[in-house]
């Protein structure tokens, strides 16, 4: 394993312990129905540059910067997981559906991917975040049921060159069920893509709710990114850069390591490129 990719999953084991943290410093306020640390105004200490007490700095109500970006990674996390389990398990199924059966199922599968393909994808998510309703749980809906489209045209690629290998012809002379041949033959030859598609989509899924949350259509009253960047991008003429540097950086180095992380997996997972080598 080369050094970057291992630094790679060290930077994203960080990025999971900070969510985490989060998660509990979250609960923990929740349960005993107080206000939480990083949401706790004082005026006092506004606009504070990062120090030894306030390592990343403060915000313009006096909050710590370097709890609010640990709850961002929360924020983070939920939807690159949440997200992927709507999308993935839908364009696995539709793919699988589509490459094994062909025919008039293949057709419809086609004909709905493209249909969703077709559609502007921010407005979609927005349309559909708005009829579910504002929050990570529109959110999650609006991502998931708008970008499973590029998980189902690979599995169905892939399911199709399957469909026709010895193994599965030899599975339908013994009579084995359809089901049976797509879910206990052919899947464990297309999980390789699903590990792929989740460190592919993850990031892609995070940066999107930075963008609908930048617009103020996301998460309401928590510090995701998107929300920190709109409240900082104002404040840049006064000086204060932090909020917006240290944000910006955590999506910066986020994105990176999972997409070198996708990289390495699909040279190593992909059977067309280890034949190659």
């Amino acid at each position: 394993m080369k050094f970057s990719v291992k630094l790679c999953f060290a930077a994203l084991l960080v990025y999971l312990c900070a969510a985490l943290y989060g998660e509990v410093q979250y609960r923990v306020a929740k349960c005993r129905d107080v206000t939480p640390e990083y949401n706790r105004v004082n005026l006092q200490e506004r606009y504070l540059p990062p120090s030894a007490e306030h390592w990343l700095g403060t915000d313009n109500l006096g909050r710590s910067v370097a709890l609010r970006l640990v709850q961002g990674t929360r924020i983070a996390f939920h939807v690159g997981v949440m997200t992927s389990l709507i999308a993935i398990p839908l364009g696995l199924v539709l793919g699988l559906l589509g490459g094994y059966f062909g025919g008039k199922t293949d057709s419809l599968v086609v004909w709905l991917s493209a249909t969703v393909a077709s559609m502007p994808g921010l407005l979609f998510i927005l349309a559909i975040s708005l009829v579910v309703g504002q929050g990570l749980i529109g959110i999650y809906a609006g991502i998931g049921f708008s970008t499973w489209v590029g998980v189902c045209r690979t599995i169905r690629a892939e399911t199709m060159k399957q469909a026709s290998r010895p193994y599965v012809l030899a599975a339908k002379t013994m009579g084995y069920s359809h089901a049976r041949i797509m879910f206990r033959h052919i899947l464990p030859n297309v999980l390789h893509i699903i590990l792929i598609q989740f460190s592919i989509r993850f990031p892609s899924a995070v940066a999107t709710e930075v963008f609908i949350s930048f617009l103020g259509i996301g998460v309401q009253g928590e510090p995701s990114w998107g929300v920190m960047i709109n409240n900082a991008r104002m404040r840049l003429w006064q000086g204060v850069w932090w909020e917006l540097t240290f944000t910006t950086l955590a999506i910066f180095v986020l994105v990176l390591s999972f997409n070198h992380i996708a990289d390495w997996l699909r040279d190593r997972l992909d059977p067309a490129l280890r034949c190659e080598r």
